[in-house]
């Protein structure tokens, strides 16, 4: 069970790692469904037995975007929680880079480390995490990306030390007085 935190603490995690997910399966059944909530059906997906004469992974292959988007349940699964938090939503991805291939049957798990944090508002964080999809017995990951979430929080249920914290980020800010 994730821990739960005070926003205040979010900046003595930055550089730090904040959590490991449990391991996933990929199974065929979630590619095909995947395949068929994206419109992808290329046949490195979908045709266990052509994948595995007419390619070179021995069977289907999990969609890249597949294995990005599983970084919503795995995030879910292991990062603390914050106490003030009263929605998140995905701001975009900087740097994806599919690494390597996840194959049908793999295991896969999220590792997140919080690389940035910084008030864009007077109730919303952005949070940029360092995430890897690693794949079970595998020594190159899956994936890696900057991860930007925006979380908004109730200002008024903030203590008053996190009220006037500075976080990291190239655009400095604190918390502005109308929200305290």
């Amino acid at each position: 069970m994730p821990q739960e935190i005070s926003i205040s603490d979010v900046k003595d995690l930055i550089g730090k790692e904040i959590g490991v997910s449990d391991w996933i399966t990929v199974t065929q059944e979630t590619i095909d469904n995947f395949a068929g909530a994206t419109g992808d059906f290329q046949f490195i997906h979908t045709d266990p037995v052509r994948a595995a004469t007419e390619t070179p992974f021995g069977g289907t292959i999990a969609h890249g975007f597949l294995s990005l988007s599983l970084l919503s349940a795995m995030n879910y699964d292991c990062l603390p929680k914050i106490r003030e938090l009263t929605m998140g939503i995905n701001y975009g991805f900087d740097k994806v880079r599919f690494m390597a291939p996840v194959k049908c049957g793999a295991r896969v798990r999220g590792r997140f480390t919080l690389a940035d944090a910084r008030f864009c508002a007077a109730s919303m964080l952005m949070i940029v995490y360092d995430a890897t999809v690693e794949i079970e017995g595998e020594r190159k990951p899956a994936l890696n990306a900057m991860w930007q979430t925006m979380i908004q929080f109730d200002a008024k249920l903030m203590p008053e030390q996190a009220r006037r914290a500075t976080f990291g980020g190239t655009r400095r800010r604190t918390i502005p007085a109308a929200a305290q």
